[in-house]
């Protein structure tokens, strides 16, 4: 089976593409490096282009059989999505359909996406499962949900089965210390404070300590990188199998506030850091955390990395490398 992996440069992308080779898979990674980087692939071959350019995927489709395409390639930062919209809805749904109108030409008809748990807004209720309204809150959750509808139709219309797998908090690093996160800027909360632990960075901030949660910083459900690629998978081979179109969420189903984060980097790291409090920033829930049983059930999914402190110990690993 030959895999197209767009966005396999990338954070999350990378780590998949990895696992992707450790399976046997054939894996072509598509990534413009505009975010992500050329030596984290490190299975298949690498291609240097963008997604959103049709003549150019056009042409790659052409040349090559590829039996199930998987999207790692949206833009992420939830701050950035509320000042500059127009990036949001140009490279997560403009380019997102350029591929897909790619895919149904040449018959590729399976479809493996990268979503968020930022398609649900403000929780109505927690942990959050697959039947909760949809009201994101940022232009990135509605980025990430136009294309969650834009695949139900095109599911109706032209038989383009895909998972989309909603996560919450995509955390750690791979456990050999191969692979991490290398955004730049980094905005996760993790990577962030353990700049600060290792000294690359002068101080972590708090962005909001009057939520509604119990020491009022926000609380988020953190999913190790490796229990991500293997839902990924999982989706993957029910597709190749012949499965149908489905929505997962993703995560631990245990919550972790900001502050909670940092005390458990203190403790791992032994170090100790400087912490600002600042104002909260536009688009942020107060409180997010997944119900994956319908993943656990339908797709046999199971975390293998749920305890915090070990997540912070395959990040912490990888941080020392800089």
């Amino acid at each position: 089976m030959n895999i197209l992996v767009v966005g396999g440069a990338g954070y999350i992308g990378s780590h998949m593409v990895k696992l992707l080779g450790s399976e046997r898979f054939e894996v072509s990674t598509l990534d413009n490096l505009s975010e992500g980087y050329e030596d984290a692939v490190l299975a298949g071959r690498f291609i240097k282009g963008d997604f959103g350019d049709a003549e150019f995927i056009d042409q790659l489709f052409s040349e090559n059989k590829f039996d199930a395409v998987m999207h790692f390639a949206s833009s992420i930062q939830v701050g950035e999505s509320v000042t500059n919209p127009a990036k949001y809805y140009k490279n997560n749904v403009t380019n997102t359909q350029t591929l897909l109108d790619c895919m149904v030409k040449h018959g590729v008809l399976s479809f493996i996406f990268s979503s968020t748990a930022a398609v649900f807004g403000e929780p109505a209720y927690s942990p959050i499962d697959e039947a909760h309204i949809n009201l994101p809150i940022n232009p990135y959750g509605r980025s990430k949900y136009m294309v969650e509808q834009i695949l139900e139709d095109y599911d109706h219309a032209y038989g383009l089965k895909s998972v989309c797998l909603r996560y919450f908090n995509a955390a750690g690093a791979d456990p050999e210390g191969e692979l991490g996160e290398r955004h730049l800027p980094e905005t996760h909360l993790i990577p962030l404070i353990l700049q600060a632990a290792s000294g690359r960075r002068d101080a972590i901030s708090i962005f909001g300590d009057d939520y509604d949660t119990p020491d009022g910083s926000c609380v988020r459900d953190y999913i190790h990188i490796s229990d991500l690629a293997d839902a990924h998978l999982l989706a993957l081979k029910g597709l190749l199998d012949g499965g149908s179109s489905a929505k997962y969420n993703l995560g631990n189903g245990d919550g972790f506030s900001v502050i909670e984060v940092i005390e458990a980097v203190r403790k791992v790291t032994g170090k100790d850091f400087a912490v600002k409090h600042e104002a909260r920033r536009d688009g942020d829930s107060a409180r997010l955390i997944a119900d994956s049983s319908l993943a656990k059930s339908v797709l046999g999914w199971r975390p293998q990395y749920a305890d915090l402190e070990v997540i912070i110990e395959h990040a912490w690993q990888w941080e020392q490398k800089f």
